[in-house]
Protein backbone atom coordinates (compact mmCIF):
# COMPACT_ATOMS: atom_id res chain seq x y z
CA UNK A 1 0.00 0.00 0.00
CA UNK A 2 1.57 3.04 -1.17
CA UNK A 3 0.38 5.54 1.82
CA UNK A 4 0.71 3.08 4.74
CA UNK A 5 2.02 5.11 8.08
CA UNK A 6 0.68 8.19 6.09
CA UNK A 7 -1.01 10.63 8.03
CA UNK A 8 -2.78 13.85 6.17
CA UNK A 9 -6.24 16.09 5.55
CA UNK A 10 -8.66 16.38 2.85
CA UNK A 11 -10.42 19.46 3.24
CA UNK A 12 -13.61 20.25 1.09
CA UNK A 13 -15.82 16.65 1.08
CA UNK A 14 -19.35 17.41 0.44
CA UNK A 15 -20.49 14.02 0.28
CA UNK A 16 -19.90 10.81 -1.62
CA UNK A 17 -19.96 11.74 -4.86
CA UNK A 18 -17.53 14.77 -4.37
CA UNK A 19 -13.48 14.71 -5.57
CA UNK A 20 -12.66 15.55 -1.85
CA UNK A 21 -14.72 12.15 -1.16
CA UNK A 22 -12.38 10.13 -4.13
CA UNK A 23 -9.50 11.55 -3.17
CA UNK A 24 -10.20 10.28 0.36
CA UNK A 25 -11.27 6.66 0.13
CA UNK A 26 -8.54 5.93 -1.98
CA UNK A 27 -5.96 7.52 0.34
CA UNK A 28 -6.87 4.92 2.79
CA UNK A 29 -7.90 2.20 0.23
CA UNK A 30 -3.71 2.75 0.49
CA UNK A 31 -3.23 2.72 4.39
CA UNK A 32 -3.12 6.39 5.01
CA UNK A 33 -5.19 7.47 8.37
CA UNK A 34 -6.97 10.46 6.84
CA UNK A 35 -8.94 13.44 7.97
CA UNK A 36 -11.77 14.86 6.64
CA UNK A 37 -12.94 18.40 6.71
CA UNK A 38 -16.28 19.74 6.62
CA UNK A 39 -17.24 23.54 6.52
CA UNK A 40 -19.66 23.66 9.11
CA UNK A 41 -21.69 21.71 10.98
CA UNK A 42 -24.27 20.70 8.81
CA UNK A 43 -21.55 19.30 6.25
CA UNK A 44 -20.18 17.76 9.78
CA UNK A 45 -23.15 15.65 10.00
CA UNK A 46 -22.93 14.10 6.29
CA UNK A 47 -19.57 13.64 6.87
CA UNK A 48 -20.01 12.24 9.95
CA UNK A 49 -22.40 9.63 8.63
CA UNK A 50 -19.80 8.86 5.49
CA UNK A 51 -16.99 7.61 8.11
CA UNK A 52 -19.27 6.14 10.85
CA UNK A 53 -17.84 2.69 11.65
CA UNK A 54 -14.46 3.65 9.53
CA UNK A 55 -11.09 3.91 11.99
CA UNK A 56 -9.23 5.31 9.28
CA UNK A 57 -10.98 8.09 8.94
CA UNK A 58 -11.73 11.54 11.51
CA UNK A 59 -13.16 14.24 11.36
CA UNK A 60 -12.93 17.81 11.57
CA UNK A 61 -14.69 20.74 10.81
CA UNK A 62 -13.39 24.39 9.33
CA UNK A 63 -14.51 27.07 7.13
CA UNK A 64 -11.21 28.16 5.31
CA UNK A 65 -12.95 31.53 4.64
CA UNK A 66 -12.21 32.27 8.40
CA UNK A 67 -8.89 32.72 9.89
CA UNK A 68 -9.70 31.73 13.47
CA UNK A 69 -11.02 28.32 12.24
CA UNK A 70 -8.32 27.43 9.95
CA UNK A 71 -6.23 28.64 13.53
CA UNK A 72 -8.71 25.91 15.54
CA UNK A 73 -8.11 23.36 12.64
CA UNK A 74 -4.67 23.21 13.32
CA UNK A 75 -4.84 22.80 16.55
CA UNK A 76 -7.32 19.77 16.40
CA UNK A 77 -4.88 18.25 13.94
CA UNK A 78 -2.10 18.46 15.84
CA UNK A 79 -4.36 17.16 18.78
CA UNK A 80 -5.43 14.31 16.52
CA UNK A 81 -2.30 13.35 14.97
CA UNK A 82 0.77 15.41 15.64
CA UNK A 83 2.36 15.94 12.13
CA UNK A 84 0.89 15.06 9.17
CA UNK A 85 2.48 13.86 5.70
CA UNK A 86 0.09 15.35 3.23
CA UNK A 87 -3.13 18.10 2.49
CA UNK A 88 -5.59 18.16 -0.01
CA UNK A 89 -7.62 21.17 -0.83
CA UNK A 90 -10.53 20.72 -2.52
CA UNK A 91 -12.69 23.29 -1.84
CA UNK A 92 -13.94 26.41 -4.41
CA UNK A 93 -16.86 28.69 -4.85
CA UNK A 94 -18.30 31.58 -6.83
CA UNK A 95 -21.65 33.59 -6.48
CA UNK A 96 -24.20 31.43 -8.74
CA UNK A 97 -25.26 34.56 -10.08
CA UNK A 98 -21.53 35.82 -11.05
CA UNK A 99 -21.11 32.53 -12.95
CA UNK A 100 -24.20 33.41 -15.13
CA UNK A 101 -24.58 36.14 -18.12
CA UNK A 102 -21.17 37.56 -19.42
CA UNK A 103 -18.02 37.58 -17.62
CA UNK A 104 -17.41 41.60 -17.58
CA UNK A 105 -20.57 42.07 -15.57
CA UNK A 106 -18.92 39.97 -12.68
CA UNK A 107 -19.53 42.18 -9.51
CA UNK A 108 -16.63 43.31 -7.50
CA UNK A 109 -17.74 41.15 -4.07
CA UNK A 110 -18.36 37.89 -6.32
CA UNK A 111 -14.63 38.41 -7.97
CA UNK A 112 -13.00 38.32 -4.81
CA UNK A 113 -15.07 35.89 -2.79
CA UNK A 114 -14.21 33.49 -5.79
CA UNK A 115 -10.48 34.32 -5.19
CA UNK A 116 -10.50 34.44 -1.66
CA UNK A 117 -12.78 31.11 -1.26
CA UNK A 118 -10.63 29.06 -4.17
CA UNK A 119 -7.41 30.16 -4.36
CA UNK A 120 -6.58 31.98 -1.13
CA UNK A 121 -7.43 29.40 1.20
CA UNK A 122 -4.96 26.97 -0.07
CA UNK A 123 -2.01 29.40 1.09
CA UNK A 124 -3.69 30.39 4.33
CA UNK A 125 -3.99 26.26 5.34
CA UNK A 126 -0.30 25.61 3.82
CA UNK A 127 0.34 28.89 6.16
CA UNK A 128 -1.04 27.59 9.10
CA UNK A 129 -0.50 23.75 8.68
CA UNK A 130 2.90 24.07 7.81
CA UNK A 131 4.36 23.69 11.11
CA UNK A 132 2.59 20.23 11.10
CA UNK A 133 3.54 19.00 7.67
CA UNK A 134 6.72 16.49 7.65
CA UNK A 135 9.71 16.95 5.72
CA UNK A 136 9.13 15.12 2.30
CA UNK A 137 5.54 15.40 2.49
CA UNK A 138 2.41 16.55 -0.13
CA UNK A 139 -0.01 19.13 -1.13
CA UNK A 140 -2.65 19.08 -3.57
CA UNK A 141 -5.30 20.97 -4.79
CA UNK A 142 -7.95 20.71 -7.17
CA UNK A 143 -8.45 23.08 -10.53
CA UNK A 144 -9.85 22.72 -14.25
CA UNK A 145 -8.85 23.59 -17.76
CA UNK A 146 -10.86 26.64 -17.70
CA UNK A 147 -8.07 28.50 -16.04
CA UNK A 148 -5.81 28.89 -19.09
CA UNK A 149 -8.47 28.21 -21.75
CA UNK A 150 -12.00 30.73 -21.89
CA UNK A 151 -14.32 28.20 -20.71
CA UNK A 152 -17.57 29.62 -21.98
CA UNK A 153 -19.44 28.20 -18.66
CA UNK A 154 -16.79 28.47 -15.92
CA UNK A 155 -16.16 32.55 -16.47
CA UNK A 156 -15.22 33.61 -12.55
CA UNK A 157 -13.85 30.69 -11.61
CA UNK A 158 -11.57 30.24 -14.23
CA UNK A 159 -10.15 33.47 -13.39
CA UNK A 160 -9.54 32.12 -9.32
CA UNK A 161 -8.46 28.58 -10.51
CA UNK A 162 -5.49 30.98 -12.38
CA UNK A 163 -5.05 32.11 -9.39
CA UNK A 164 -5.12 28.64 -7.96
CA UNK A 165 -2.57 27.38 -10.11
CA UNK A 166 0.24 30.41 -9.91
CA UNK A 167 0.27 30.08 -6.15
CA UNK A 168 0.98 26.06 -6.52
CA UNK A 169 4.14 27.24 -7.89
CA UNK A 170 5.11 29.79 -5.68
CA UNK A 171 4.46 27.57 -2.75
CA UNK A 172 6.48 24.48 -4.09
CA UNK A 173 9.46 26.94 -3.89
CA UNK A 174 8.88 27.87 -0.62
CA UNK A 175 8.02 24.52 0.75
CA UNK A 176 10.35 23.02 -1.24
CA UNK A 177 13.19 23.13 0.92
CA UNK A 178 11.66 20.94 3.07
CA UNK A 179 10.92 18.68 0.43
CA UNK A 180 7.55 19.40 0.47
CA UNK A 181 5.62 18.96 -2.93
CA UNK A 182 2.82 21.03 -4.25
CA UNK A 183 0.76 19.82 -6.85
CA UNK A 184 -2.39 20.50 -8.93
CA UNK A 185 -4.16 17.84 -10.16
CA UNK A 186 -7.18 18.95 -12.97
CA UNK A 187 -10.12 16.87 -13.78
CA UNK A 188 -12.33 17.34 -16.74
CA UNK A 189 -16.10 18.22 -16.13
CA UNK A 190 -17.04 15.45 -13.11
CA UNK A 191 -20.99 14.89 -12.26
CA UNK A 192 -20.47 16.24 -8.58
CA UNK A 193 -22.99 18.60 -6.88
CA UNK A 194 -20.51 21.54 -6.67
CA UNK A 195 -20.07 21.45 -10.35
CA UNK A 196 -23.49 21.72 -11.32
CA UNK A 197 -23.24 25.06 -10.32
CA UNK A 198 -22.23 25.65 -13.93
CA UNK A 199 -24.40 25.93 -17.08
CA UNK A 200 -24.56 22.49 -19.02
CA UNK A 201 -22.92 20.33 -17.61
CA UNK A 202 -23.84 17.10 -17.93
CA UNK A 203 -23.31 18.71 -22.22
CA UNK A 204 -20.02 19.47 -21.14
CA UNK A 205 -19.29 15.69 -19.58
CA UNK A 206 -21.05 14.38 -22.81
CA UNK A 207 -18.38 16.16 -25.49
CA UNK A 208 -15.45 15.80 -23.72
CA UNK A 209 -16.56 11.65 -23.32
CA UNK A 210 -16.68 11.74 -27.07
CA UNK A 211 -13.91 13.88 -28.30
CA UNK A 212 -11.20 13.00 -26.11
CA UNK A 213 -8.42 10.50 -27.14
CA UNK A 214 -9.42 7.48 -24.51
CA UNK A 215 -13.24 7.66 -25.47
CA UNK A 216 -14.00 6.74 -21.87
CA UNK A 217 -15.64 8.13 -19.09
CA UNK A 218 -13.98 9.25 -16.19
CA UNK A 219 -14.64 9.84 -12.26
CA UNK A 220 -13.68 10.94 -8.70
CA UNK A 221 -12.59 7.59 -9.19
CA UNK A 222 -9.99 8.15 -11.17
CA UNK A 223 -8.95 11.50 -9.81
CA UNK A 224 -8.63 9.22 -6.27
CA UNK A 225 -5.75 7.61 -7.90
CA UNK A 226 -3.41 10.24 -9.50
CA UNK A 227 -3.87 11.89 -5.72
CA UNK A 228 -2.52 8.82 -4.13
CA UNK A 229 0.54 9.21 -6.68
CA UNK A 230 0.83 12.66 -5.76
CA UNK A 231 0.72 12.22 -2.08
CA UNK A 232 2.80 9.07 -1.94
CA UNK A 233 6.86 9.04 -2.43
CA UNK A 234 6.79 7.82 -6.00
CA UNK A 235 6.02 11.60 -6.55
CA UNK A 236 8.87 12.62 -4.94
CA UNK A 237 10.51 14.48 -7.77
CA UNK A 238 7.27 16.33 -8.92
CA UNK A 239 5.91 19.77 -7.44
CA UNK A 240 4.38 22.73 -8.81
CA UNK A 241 3.18 20.98 -11.65
CA UNK A 242 -0.83 20.37 -13.02
CA UNK A 243 -1.37 17.22 -13.73
CA UNK A 244 -4.60 16.02 -16.09
CA UNK A 245 -7.38 13.82 -15.32
CA UNK A 246 -9.88 13.95 -18.24
CA UNK A 247 -9.22 11.14 -20.54
CA UNK A 248 -6.29 13.56 -22.56
CA UNK A 249 -9.03 16.09 -23.92
CA UNK A 250 -6.90 18.90 -22.49
CA UNK A 251 -4.59 18.53 -25.55
CA UNK A 252 -6.84 17.76 -28.02
CA UNK A 253 -7.90 20.90 -30.84
CA UNK A 254 -11.36 20.60 -31.70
Amino acid sequence: MLLAGKKGLVLGVTNDKSIGWGIAEAAAAHGAQVGIGAQNERMLEKVSRLIECRPEFSAFICDAGEEEQIAQLAKDVEAKYGKIDFLVHSMAYAPREDLMGRFIDTSRQGYLTAVDISSYTLVALCHALEPLMNDGGSVVTISFVGSTRAASNYKVMGVAKAALEASVRYLSVDLGERQIRVNTLSPGPINTVAARGVAGLLQMIEFVNDKAPLKREYGIEDVGGSAVYLLSDLSKAITGQIIFVDSGFSYVGV
